[in-house]
């Protein structure tokens, strides 16, 4: 099992999850976020005087697969994801060993959990 954290741009969204329902991956987390990579942030500037750094909004997926979904899922995202010229800021895929999962609900784990 894996867990996955992708870090997409929000207007991706829509497209992304569509994708994965479309290789049966329905099941996911979505957090909207905050931060900045390469493209470091917006300088924020008022009447002249640099304020700092403003943050990149973006949108962080958690998916938990079994092994045969791991490909599918990546390879998804990166198709889908990804602006149609490869831009900075297009975002992160993250693959994580998963050691358990565990249904509240019936108490299954592993496998069947998720």
């Amino acid at each position: 099992m894996k867990y996955i954290i992708a870090i997409i741009r929000p207007e991706k969204l829509d497209d992304v999850k569509e994708a994965l329902r479309e290789i049966d991956v329905s099941r996911m987390t979505v957090t909207e976020v905050q931060g900045y990579g390469r493209q470091r942030g917006y300088l924020d500037e008022v009447l002249g005087v640099d304020k700092g750094i403003r943050f990149v909004r973006k949108i962080k997926l958690e998916i938990a697969v079994n092994d045969e979904f791991l490909e599918p899922t990546i390879n998804t995202l990166l198709k889908v994801a990804r602006s149609e010229d490869g831009r900075i800021g297009d975002g992160k895929i993250f693959v994580l060993p998963l050691e358990d999962v565990i249904r509240i609900r019936t108490g299954e784990r592993g496998r069947e959990a998720i």
